[in-house]
């Protein structure tokens, strides 16, 4: 077997920089569910909502997501499903 490279200490690693949130950075205080362009990138194509790791949300915006998302739903602005 050849032989393993050493790994890094904790300190060696440099912290990663976290990416800005998208919602966020275009200075959107409040997401409406009347606002599907808004919407429906943070949505797969199966029509669930994306993670935040995928979505690259912060935590406030990805409440106001879901609930806006569920709201969506209620009201059959979009799907709860496609197949």
């Amino acid at each position: 077997m050849p032989p393993r490279k050493p790994e890094k200490d904790a300190k060696d690693r440099r912290p990663r920089k976290p990416k800005p949130c998208p919602i966020c950075s275009q200075g959107i205080e409040y997401v409406d569910y009347k606002d599907l362009s808004l919407i429906k990138p943070f949505l797969n194509e199966r029509a669930k909502i994306k993670a935040r790791r995928t979505s690259n949300a912060c935590a406030k915006c990805q409440a106001q997501l879901a609930a806006a998302v569920k709201n969506a739903r209620e009201m059959a602005l979009i799907p709860y499903t496609t197949r």
